[in-house]
């Protein structure tokens, strides 16, 4: 996927077309929209499913969960925030305390947040190159904006699907400022290094004499692969980027934590590229609601996702499909990739008729994953929220089968 595309993270919450197309059947712009609206509903209206979908339910239903769960977290009689003070502030002191560091600034976009860190990080560090792995965010989802807003050029160390080793590091031919680190991996399967490897590619970055960033989008849902706090976590980075909507379910929002007079400094950096919004105080509720209700239950749900993830092994392999893949075979977080041998297309499609038909959800949108991936093969995200906690093996394989019994391709082949 290039950086001119959207992530599979944005066609799975608008109910995307898969692999590009349009969707079964569909031939237009209107078509493809329709088939969407279609795949939400179905999303939305079925009553089994692994993790609630970032935009599955109603406007009206949202609303009123927001005010009931909001009042649980926050004084609702108090005002509205006004460029970040009240509630905003609030949580900015919240996201701080829970990282460890001195502070944190909320931004509207993990987008804007991490181009300011690492815009910041080049003005103290003098050198304008950051050292990152080549299907991190910034280099597959922002359209070059690194290069094109701050003029900062990239090295990557490794080119593997998988971090960065200390060794990689200290051999980069090039200078560099700043290593960032995405925790976990997304692109390459939701992965992570070991705690060891961690410290010391850190270890090796300030051997360089680099700042260590952490593109921590993901990195509420770390510790149990880690063993570690999220303050022991986030301590070996210079700064931290989370993000409010992935793992914690809040509407939208990031933070930027760090030492105080850097946090000040991309406050700066955070007006001038237009992220001082007037209000934001649904934003801010969510994530304040996220962090009191979703945080503490991330480590069930990553101990469920390697559950499931076996029971989705056993039962690929007792209904004989000719080649499957499990990435991470054990889960590092709550989610993994499930590789197929058939279109993406049809498994999406089949993933819609198993939740209008059954009210199962299993898999969502699936894609062509491009090279290197191997050719004629499909590639899924699957996440373990709370109402997958209600599933057990037998539930998985059971929706399993329903869901290859739906498949075209396999169907013509003689089915499960």
């Amino acid at each position: 996927m290039t950086a001119d595309e959207e992530t599979g993270e944005a066609e799975q919450a608008r109910g995307g077309t898969g692999a590009g197309g349009t969707g079964a059947g569909g031939s237009g712009a209107g078509d493809a929209e329709a088939e969407r609206a279609r795949r939400l509903a179905a999303w939305t209206a079925a009553r089994r499913k692994l993790s609630d979908g970032p935009v599955d339910g109603t406007l009206a239903g949202r609303l009123a969960r927001l005010a009931e769960e909001g009042a649980e977290v926050y004084d609702l009689d108090g005002s509205p925030d006004i460029y970040g003070d009240g509630i905003v502030a609030r949580l900015e002191e919240r996201t701080a305390a829970v990282l460890g560091h001195e502070a944190a600034a909320f931004f509207p976009t993990g987008t804007m947040a991490q181009q300011v860190a690492l815009r910041c990080w080049a003005g103290r560090t003098g050198n304008p190159v950051v050292a990152l792995h080549p299907v991190a965010h910034p280099e597959r989802h922002e359209r070059g904006a690194l290069g094109r807003l701050s003029g900062l050029g990239t090295v990557h160390p490794t080119t593997e699907a998988r971090p960065p080793t200390a060794e990689e590091v200290r051999e980069l031919e090039e200078p560099f400022g700043t290593l960032m680190l995405e925790l976990p991996l997304r692109d390459a399967g939701f992965v992570l290094p070991t705690w060891d490897e961690l410290v010391a590619v850190a270890e090796a970055a300030r051997e360089r004499d680099a700042v260590v960033h952490f593109d921590g989008a993901r990195l509420w849902e770390c510790t149990t692969h880690f063993g570690r706090t999220l303050p022991e976590i986030a301590a070996l980075a210079d700064s931290v980027y989370v993000s409010f909507y992935k793992s914690l379910g809040g509407l939208s929002g990031a933070a930027l934590a760090g030492p105080a007079d850097f946090v000040a400094e991309a406050r700066a950096w955070r007006h001038r590229y237009g992220g001082q919004v007037f209000q934001q105080w649904p934003a801010a509720l969510s994530a304040l609601v996220g962090l009191e209700r979703e945080l503490p239950r991330l480590p069930r749900y990553t101990a469920h996702a390697t559950m499931v993830a076996a029971a989705l092994r056993e039962g690929l392999a007792e209904a004989g499909t000719p080649w499957f893949r499990i990435h991470p075979a054990e889960p590092h977080t709550h989610q993994f990739q499930v590789w197929l041998p058939y279109g993406a297309d049809g498994l999406t499609e089949a993933g819609v008729r198993q939740a209008e038909e059954d009210g199962t959800v299993l898999f969502r949108v699936w894609d062509a994953p491009g090279a290197p991936g191997p050719p004629g093969t499909a590639v899924t995200e699957v996440t373990v929220g709370a109402p997958g906690l209600r599933w057990g093996p037998q539930d998985v394989r059971d929706a399993l089968y329903g869901f290859l019994a739906r498949v075209p391709e396999r169907g013509a082949a003689g089915g499960v």
